[in-house]
């Protein structure tokens, strides 16, 4: 099991838990709103052919224990709200650990987003896996930057990542 996913925990209105198959239906408006993946060149534009890319890479990450999305459930309803995790990625030749997150378009702007990531970033660092965090983001994606701001990161520098122009956000421990 990877280290970096947060299985069995919680915040104040999530639950964190792997994300499993039987989640893709739930998922699939995601992909199913234009609004979530304009910033992102070189996707599927089949929503469903892009929902099962992003599953199979999740479940690669898992099987390789390069950290990997977790199902975010509302405590409330039960509901799928959203995915965020700690993910090992490379970005200008130097291996560093990101929160990633993204959430379901009926739960944008409630604050979803920014209570995982906060989660994510206090797990890292109570467990010392690193000294430093980062998140990828699209220059174009004021929403996600936000988040990123908000959870006390600071943009670090712009650079090219899979074709797109992302700027990335850190924040440092302690």
């Amino acid at each position: 099991m990877s280290k970096y996913l947060l299985e069995n925990q919680t915040s104040e209105r999530l639950i964190f838990r792997k994300l499993k198959e039987s989640d893709f239906e739930e998922w699939l408006p995601f992909y199913h709103n234009p609004t979530s993946t304009q910033y992102w060149e070189g996707l599927p534009t089949d929503p469903i052919e892009a929902c099962r890319s992003q599953f199979d890479r999740v479940f690669e990450r898992y099987e390789n224990d390069l950290g990997g999305m977790n199902a975010l459930i509302s405590k409330e309803t039960g509901q799928l709200v959203g995915i965020c995790g700690l993910l090992v990625q490379v970005v200008d030749d130097i291996t560093e650990l990101e929160i990633g997150y993204s959430v379901l378009p009926q739960f944008w702007l409630k604050g979803y987003a920014y209570e995982a990531a906060q989660k994510c970033k206090h797990f890292a660092f109570e467990n010392h896996y690193t000294d430093s965090l980062i998140s990828i983001i699209h220059v174009d994606n004021l929403p996600s930057q936000k988040v990123a701001l908000k959870n006390g990161m600071y943009l670090d520098k712009t650079t090219t990542y899979k074709n797109n122009p992302v700027h990335i956000f850190r924040v440092n421990a302690g």
